[in-house]
């Protein structure tokens, strides 16, 4: 018996393979498919040749559950022998949780956000090849807040203010900053939100947020996060290669969407950067050992890394964002800014503050030269003086909002030399004034002023009788913040006390 090769079918390349397990669509017969597909033609998008979209990883559904089981089974094996090994002792100092508290009830709901955000793109791009690769990271994106949700889990067993994250995301003041953002982004068009989402914030930004942090976490020794962290942003490098693909895809079909993206790329990277305010407090001083500062990671990842990106892109008309010169000018003094804001309005806040120590100070003068000892070791030498005398001053005030980027009005004049100046703009719009920390936020919302006006500003819903209250305690009974275990000073605090009962220091 001889074995018959001639009808034996060539086995399929790569190549091959990818297009046939994700190219699925269809044109449809007895519906129009402007009707089926009814959200990417609005926004003055030309896309001519939907089958031109290459996705550089070739990753089908079935590899990728293969390779995302396996990570996750070794990501949860770590996360329970944290757990099971009473490691949240193991950390630096608790003021540590601080920054942890901020970070994971600020980014948990946003990577939520960021999964509703692709399932909707995945569903309206009338291109498959898009479709699949938005679905993997719609997919991502949810078990990322699972893994957080998880060391989130652990950290609430110890210590105060991570019980309500999710009540607080819709509800505290300075959470309504990143909770507008991506408001803002899934209210937008499909390819708006790749530009935002995909591109703006995946690949410009997001090694600002994770990887310092990250850093910043090992050094102070929480295994727990750096694990979730290095696990998600080995996700984030294919999420950033989906945004690049995403905007070359748009530019390279019509040059009629070169303007239209290098508008969406220039509002997204300033209200990006708006919320990654937070991050730089965190980095400069929520962290007791900070292994870099907020000026040493925007230049390395923005000003060397990003730059040369956009010199990649300049032959398709695009440019830097218009905001990188404000930018570069306030990195100076971004941190010293929001952290003074959030120690003057500790009461209102869900986690504790505190001054700056020497060895700290001497850190920041060392980080940040020309401004430290100028403008802000003075004021927190003299708050220092005061809390001895116990003076300690918390504001009850309400503080303005910026309308577009939801920040109080905190950032000064620095652009024009004047860093002692709070700026502030406003503009008329249907006979009503509103209120801006900035010329970009200004901008942004005189492009789109029907848009932002019904935004839900936490400070106007205070004064309009819907947050409990016109008291700071019945504000706080609202957000559902334990007022003095959620918030106050970390010195006199329960997540002190119980720091000190684990290391004999009672």
């Amino acid at each position: 018996m001889t074995m018959n090769t001639k009808n034996r079918k060539k086995r399929l390349n790569m190549k091959e393979k990818y297009k046939h397990m994700t190219r699925l669509g269809w044109e449809t017969s007895y519906q129009d498919m402007d009707k089926v597909f009814p959200y990417d033609n609005y926004e003055g998008i030309k896309i001519h040749d939907w089958e031109a979209w290459e996705d550089p990883f070739r990753m089908t559904m079935d590899s990728y559950w293969k390779y995302q089981g396996e990570k996750d089974k070794k990501l949860y094996a770590i996360i329970d022998a944290f757990a099971q090994n009473n490691a949240q002792k193991n950390i630096t100092d608790a003021r540590y949780v601080s920054a942890l508290k901020l970070f994971l009830t600020g980014v948990s709901p946003l990577e939520y956000q960021a999964h509703r955000g692709f399932a909707h793109v995945a569903r309206n791009f009338r291109g498959d090849g898009p479709r699949v690769a938005c679905q993997m990271q719609a997919i991502d994106e949810l078990r990322h807040v699972q893994t957080q949700i998880h060391t989130l889990s652990h950290y609430n067993k110890h210590f105060n203010g991570f019980s309500e994250f999710a009540h607080w995301h819709d509800r505290v003041w300075y959470l309504s900053v990143p909770k507008s953002f991506f408001d803002d982004a899934r209210t937008a068009g499909p390819f708006e939100f790749m530009i935002a989402i995909g591109f703006s914030f995946e690949y410009v930004l997001t090694n600002l947020l994770f990887v310092p942090f990250m850093s910043g976490a090992a050094y102070n020794g929480d295994m727990a996060t750096v694990t979730f962290g290095f696990s998600a942003q080995s996700d984030e490098a294919r999420h950033m290669t989906l945004g690049l693909q995403a905007i070359k895809f748009m530019l390279e079909q019509d040059p009629a969407n070169v303007p239209i993206v290098q508008g969406w790329i220039d509002k997204w990277t300033w209200r990006g950067y708006k919320v990654l305010g937070l991050v730089s407090m965190m980095m400069d001083y929520m962290l007791p050992e900070s292994p870099q500062s907020w000026k040493e990671a925007w230049e390395l990842y923005f000003e060397e890394n990003t730059v040369a990106l956009f010199k990649d892109l300049e032959r398709y008309g695009i440019k830097v964002p218009d905001c990188a010169g404000t930018v570069a000018a306030e990195k100076d003094h971004l941190s010293h800014q929001i952290w003074m804001t959030f120690y003057t309005h500790g009461a209102a806040a869900p986690f504790h503050t505190w001054l700056p120590d020497e060895k700290k100070m001497d850190w920041l003068s060392e980080k940040y030269p020309d401004t430290f000892d100028k403008y802000y070791r003075p004021v927190y030498e003299h708050w220092a003086k005061l809390e001895k005398e116990g003076k300690r001053y918390y504001s009850e005030m309400l503080p303005q909002l910026c309308q577009t980027c939801q920040i109080p009005m905190l950032y000064t004049e620095i652009e024009k030399g004047e860093p002692t100046q709070i700026a502030h703009r406003h503009t008329i719009f249907n006979g009503e004034r509103f209120h801006f920390c900035s010329d970009h936020c200004k901008d942004i919302f005189e492009n789109e002023p029907e848009k932002y006006t019904h935004a839900w500003m936490p400070v106007q819903q205070i004064f309009q009788g819907n947050c409990g209250g016109a008291t700071l305690p019945e504000v706080l009974d609202w957000y559902k913040v334990k007022f003095g275990t959620d918030n106050l000073d970390y010195v006199g605090s329960e997540d002190e006390a119980t720091w000190k009962q684990w290391h004999g220091q009672e």
